[in-house]
């Protein structure tokens, strides 16, 4: 069996090195990105290591209700982030966004979960956690991308809109083209990871089973369920997520309303 390569403390005092090399590259060019660059790398170190020992104490307790309860933390942050890439204002936001997330990302989690991966218990936190994880920071991607091009969209467009509604449309008619185009770009940086998979680039997991000595088929094959996971729930999320912002913009009486 393949010995694993440990990462003690000197040699990721290294690896920060590579972050020493860009901050100093963004003050050299002037990009003005050095600040957030430093702070980025502190946080992530940071939220990392308390992640690590909150998964080792949650590994060890295998509590159903502690992990579903951490999953819906997860939600929630990811909800928030979400919504603080949306410009305009849209009525109930943040609860549009975790409805999405958190819908999307459950039905493909129990899918994969119990029809694909089963493991002896569905709660185990080896898989519920990471799978959940991996889904949930994707359809947040994708959720915030469709907020924010459908509600610019129906901004922008709001007298062709309303052209439409006079000419008798219902609302769905009127703004279907545009919840077309932003579950269409919702669906792009998906799409293109899968396109280049294995050709272009080794997904994140893939790598990282590798590395840790699992077997390049397997965990090709644990990676092509991530993928078809991640792809699944980004369209549920987004089809969920224009629906909903849909009834934000229009009154019971099918007219247009901006927020």
């Amino acid at each position: 069996m393949t010995t694993v390569i440990d990462l003690n403390i000197p040699k990721m005092a290294i690896a920060i090195g590579m972050i020493a090399i860009a901050t100093s590259f963004s003050v050299w060019q002037k990009l003005d990105i050095a600040k957030n660059l430093i702070i980025a790398t502190f946080r992530s170190i940071i939220q990392l290591i308390v992640v690590g020992f909150l998964l080792d104490a949650v590994f060890e307790i295998k509590q159903p209700v502690v992990i579903l309860f951490i999953i819906f933390l997860m939600s929630l942050m990811a909800a928030r982030e979400a919504k603080n890439r949306v410009r305009e204002k849209v009525p109930y936001v943040l609860p549009i966004m975790w409805i999405s997330v958190i819908v999307g990302t459950l039905a493909i989690l129990a899918y994969t979960t119990f029809l694909v991966i089963q493991p002896d218990t569905w709660y185990s936190p080896q898989y519920l956690i990471p799978l959940a994880g991996m889904i949930l920071g994707n359809s947040m991607n994708g959720a915030a991308i469709a907020a924010e091009r459908f509600t610019q969209d129906l901004v922008k467009r709001s007298r062709e809109i309303e052209t439409h509604l006079c000419l008798g449309a219902t609302p769905q008619q009127a703004i279907s083209n545009y919840q077309t185009d932003a579950i269409r770009a919702a669906m792009i940086p998906t799409i293109n990871v899968m396109m280049v998979a294995g050709v272009v680039s080794l997904p994140g997991m893939m790598t990282g089973q590798i590395l840790s000595g699992t077997s390049p088929l397997l965990a090709v094959r644990y990676q092509l369920v991530i993928l078809f996971a991640i792809t699944t729930a980004n369209l549920i999320t987004a089809l969920i997520l224009t629906t909903l912002v849909t009834r934000q913009f229009f009154t019971p009486a099918q007219q247009l309303k901006l927020p």
